[in-house]
């Protein structure tokens, strides 16, 4: 398969070299990544300024890499339509370092790259972790793994699958639970870091809290599942189509 590896935590972030390398030895794999981190950009593109498009070398990685001056988004669309010489059969986003679990999937530029692809009709895969040597090892045997289980022809092309990686031993691992994703929000802390008369800055911290609904990657991962869910960038509550509909 001819594979477009992207991600947001920069080009030179250890996930995805350790994706890239294992991918390479099998696939045609070409990288796509912003040259520097991006996280937490959701599925926002460039527009205001130009995109600088780089060909870099990357250690252990023999395939075609490029830095993108962009985000995660912009990744995907301008490697597609520009920087790949035909067509591309999946796109994968990713190792990130941190999950990507619950609604955090719509502030993660990472999950955001994948959606792009899938907007593009692209068959794509988000995966992330929590950083840990093991948990990106983990994630490379299962990211294989799954790619040798679908079918691109049954694949859904407008369907991103999510994939997180459990903080377990490689033995302790359960498997892959295909769930849906769970609520997670967060206890926001915002500290005062300079104040003057011209204007207060802030850093943001924030502590999770989950739902403690059973069946959702918040909850499977804890229980030491490969959680994976298939996500789309169709946003509409269709629970409530229908009512408000009536109200005009």
């Amino acid at each position: 398969m001819r594979i477009l590896v992207t991600n947001d935590d920069g080009i030179d972030a250890k996930g995805i070299n350790l994706l890239a390398n294992s991918l390479q030895e099998n696939h045609e794999v070409i990288v796509v990544a912003p040259d520097r981190q991006r996280s937490a950009s959701s599925h926002s593109i460039t527009l205001t300024t130009p995109l600088i498009i780089k060909e870099v070398k990357v250690k252990n990685l023999g395939c075609k890499c490029y830095s993108v001056s962009g985000t995660p988004a912009d990744c995907t669309k301008i490697g597609i339509e520009k920087l790949v010489n035909g067509d591309i059969d999946l796109v994968i986003s990713g190792i990130n370092d941190g999950f990507n679990l619950g609604t955090d999937v719509l502030y993660s530029g990472t999950v955001s790259a994948a959606i792009e692809a899938s907007i593009m009709k692209i068959p794509s895969i988000a995966v992330s972790c929590d950083g840990s040597d093991e948990s990106f090892q983990i994630g490379v045997e299962y990211v294989n793994k799954i790619i040798q289980s679908i079918s691109l022809d049954e694949f859904n092309e407008d369907v991103v699958l999510n994939v997180n990686i459990p903080p377990v031993d490689k033995e302790k691992v359960k498997g892959i639970k295909v769930c849906k994703i769970g609520e997670r929000k967060y206890k926001n802390v915002f500290i005062e870091i300079e104040s003057s008369s011209e204007h207060t800055s802030f850093s943001v911290k924030g502590t999770p809290e989950d739902s403690e609904e059973i069946d959702t990657d918040v909850a499977c991962i804890k229980e030491g599942y490969i959680t994976l869910t298939p996500l789309h960038y169709d946003l509409t509550n269709f629970k409530i189509l229908d009512k408000v509909s009536k109200w005009f």
